[in-house]
């Protein structure tokens, strides 16, 4: 009890709940962060080496992510304790719905994080009832399938190019190198592409591949399609997976796990703007190295909300039986995150701030607004970052 008690601040979180299944083993953890800007959303993740604290970091960067897209909806997270390929997912699912039946869809809306597809999206809405228990539904139930139409990738593209135009690097035969080639990954490489940029390596958990010249973006989506992590080794790659964080490369979007530009990386990489497509990948000293050195980074609650953006267009049209229109969709990640990356970009600059500080100022002076106006006390907005 002492350590989540230890992860609360004035901000959040509001709510911690723990739950198990003695019968299927299912342990898991529902985080509600922050909800005064609207109820609780965020993506639910399966991993056989999830904490709460990991959980409570990931609702935190939720509160913020949803202040800083300006949509009316709180942070929050969940997760589950196990491995996603395991023989028995469906039935740890359907355990972990019917454990926090109390708060979704009340209080918390299912979605896709690592670990989860669309289908078992599905098998949680379908546990409970409920089609608006969970985001990021088949098609076939009406839903929006994040995963399938790249929508987080899309953006993370989109705030990359805004940002390097804004930079004066130019996007269009820019070198980038992207680590993690599943959902976000694959979807950016594939929009990166089409902006006339060059993908020169990207990693999965089954090695790297690198050539200076540019990989074949069609080729190595077609082979993960296909073979999934192992993609990179089909196409010929057979670096070290870490390595990627090494290349010679203009962008560079760590989109895979938190933490993991250190302050090594931060003082070695050669790429002039960092993009971060997953939650939480450099620590705060990398982030000071890397503003110490004029790299530019796009924090990751601003470059990566494209699923937020979808997810609070689901949400909105979840109980209607009209399928959402993804070319909507696409424009309105487009306009968003574009804009937001280049406003806090000009605030850091005139702040003499980081851009986390930036982007963090603006989400705490939102969440704040609405935390005075519900007559809750509300902390001082960070100054430090």
């Amino acid at each position: 009890m002492s350590d989540i008690l230890a992860l609360m601040d004035g901000w959040g979180p509001e709510k911690v709940v723990c739950v198990a299944d003695h019968r299927t083993g299912m342990r898991g953890v529902l985080v509600l962060d922050n909800t005064s800007r609207g109820m609780g959303k965020g993506g639910t993740r399966m991993s056989p080496t999830l904490t709460v604290s990991e959980v409570a970091r990931l609702a935190r960067t939720m509160t913020w992510k949803w202040a800083a897209v300006d949509l009316f909806h709180g942070g929050a997270k969940a997760g589950i304790l196990g491995d996603p390929q395991a023989p028995n997912k469906e039935e740890i699912l359907r355990s972990f719905a019917r454990a926090l039946a109390n708060e979704v869809p009340r209080e918390y809306v299912f979605g896709l994080d690592m670990g989860l597809s669309e289908r078992d999206a599905a098998i949680m809405a379908d546990e409970l009832g409920e089609r608006g228990a969970a985001v990021g539904l088949p098609r076939a139930l009406g839903g929006m399938p994040y995963d399938e139409l790249g929508v987080t990738g899309f953006g993370v593209a989109e705030a990359a190019d805004a940002a390097a135009e804004h930079i004066g690097l130019g996007l269009a035969g820019a070198r980038v190198a992207i680590q993690g080639f599943g959902a976000v990954g694959t979807a950016a490489a594939r929009r990166f592409a089409e902006l006339g940029a060059t993908v020169v390596a990207v990693s999965t958990a089954a090695g790297a591949v690198h050539d200076p010249a540019g990989l074949d973006v069609e080729a190595l989506l077609k082979l993960q399609a296909e073979a999934g992590d192992a993609a990179v080794v089909e196409y010929g790659g057979t670096r070290p997976a870490d390595e990627l964080l090494h290349v010679e490369c203009d962008v560079l979007v760590p989109a895979a796990r938190e933490d993991v530009i250190g302050t090594d990386i931060a003082g070695a990489t050669t790429a002039r703007l960092v993009v971060e497509g997953a939650n939480l990948p450099t620590t705060p000293e990398a982030r000071a190295v890397l503003a110490a050195r004029g790299v530019t980074v796009v924090p990751d609650f601003i470059a990566n909300a494209g699923g937020v953006v979808a997810a609070a267009h689901s949400m909105t049209a979840r109980n209607s039986p009209f399928v959402p229109d993804p070319g909507q969709i696409f424009t309105m990640i487009s306009e968003k995150l574009r804009a937001n990356a280049v406003s806090v970009l000009d605030e850091a600059r005139r702040g003499h701030v980081t851009t986390h500080e930036a982007a963090l100022r603006q989400a705490q002076e939102r969440v704040r607004a609405a935390m005075q106006l519900r007559g809750q006390r509300a902390p001082e907005v960070s100054r430090a970052g």
